[in-house]
């Protein structure tokens, strides 16, 4: 296993793209192994879309690694997607990490655009196949329930000749279609508990499907600050967690908070149950307090809790 943190864009601080470019400078030059943009189309604040984000950290980086979290495959036809992320792949020498979701029910995209919710995870099974086999074969040919293609064809392929396909989500659905066709797993906000039953199950799917997903490949996304459950970002955490779970939850248990100790003891209960992968998404109010959060997990975290010796 080879423990990895990432940082995920959950929230735009920034006051303009200037800003937003000197926090990607920041992670290019530290130890952090990868940028993550979360997937939102329909928003009233500033959210950027996940794969001009992709192919502009493709252009902009030389070292990062970067990937979505997770782009919700209903919004998009899979032609398209699997030719950007094959182009992406291409463009960034094979730095993009593709995490694949069905959307959550209570997204707004839903509504905005007239789809609906039922079957969206046998529409995002079918768009899953096509794009494999787009990236890997030639001509494919496919008439399914909800897409079909006659002789279609990418070119170029991704450069990773095993091109990645993460699952995101904690439901059964979500942990057959990891076992079925995924080669890794990345968690929403969960515990570390919940972490390792949904790892343990993955793991029994998958044997009982023939295959094998690398033990390195489980991860999850947590929030995280330096700082105090009362600062006013963790606590619009908080609030957002609240509204999307049923009572008696307590969103403490899925996030990193307090000291430099506290922040690295609560990612090791992680890695304790199984997750080595991490998407760490700064609790920060602007620019300076996102640069003084990512500078500290660089500079704190990733020597305590990685397992490897040197840094960038």
């Amino acid at each position: 296993m080879s423990i990895r943190i990432g940082i995920g864009a959950l929230a735009h601080v920034f006051e303009d793209s200037d800003g937003f470019w000197r926090w990607v400078d920041v992670l290019e030059e530290s130890g952090v192994d990868s940028l993550w943009q979360s997937d939102r189309l329909i928003s009233k604040e500033v959210q950027l879309e996940t794969m001009s984000v992709m192919a502009a950290l493709a252009g902009r980086t030389q070292r990062l690694k970067f990937g979505m979290n997770a782009v919700v495959l209903p919004y998009r036809d899979p032609l398209v997607l699997a030719k950007q992320c094959a182009t992406i792949d291409y463009l960034s020498k094979g730095r993009l990490l593709p995490v694949f979701g069905v959307g959550a029910p209570f997204n707004p995209e839903w509504k905005a655009t007239g789809r609906v919710t039922k079957a969206r995870g046998k529409k995002s099974n079918e768009a899953l196949e096509i794009m494999k086999r787009l990236w890997t074969g030639d001509k494919i040919s496919f008439d399914g329930e909800f897409y079909s293609y006659t002789d279609a064809q990418i070119s170029p392929k991704p450069v990773q000749k095993n091109f990645p396909v993460w699952i995101g989500g904690n439901s059964p659905a979500a942990i057959d279609r990891t076992a079925q066709m995924g080669t890794g797993w990345l968690g929403g906000i969960v515990t570390p508990e919940k972490c390792g039953v949904v790892i343990s199950s993955i793991k029994d799917k998958a044997r009982e499907c023939g295959r094998k997903i690398d033990d390195d490949h489980y991860g999850v996304t947590l929030g995280y600050r330096f700082g105090s459950y009362d600062d006013k970002p963790v606590q619009t955490f908080i609030d957002r967690i609240n509204s999307r779970r049923p009572d008696g939850f307590d969103p403490k248990t899925c996030l990193a908070v307090g000291t430099p100790a506290e922040v690295a003891d609560a990612f090791k209960s992680f890695v304790a149950a199984g997750s080595c992968k991490f998407v760490a998404v700064p609790l920060a109010e602007n620019e300076q307090d996102i640069l003084y959060q990512t500078e500290s997990l660089a500079g704190e975290t990733l020597p305590e809790v990685e397992d490897r010796p040197t840094r960038h």
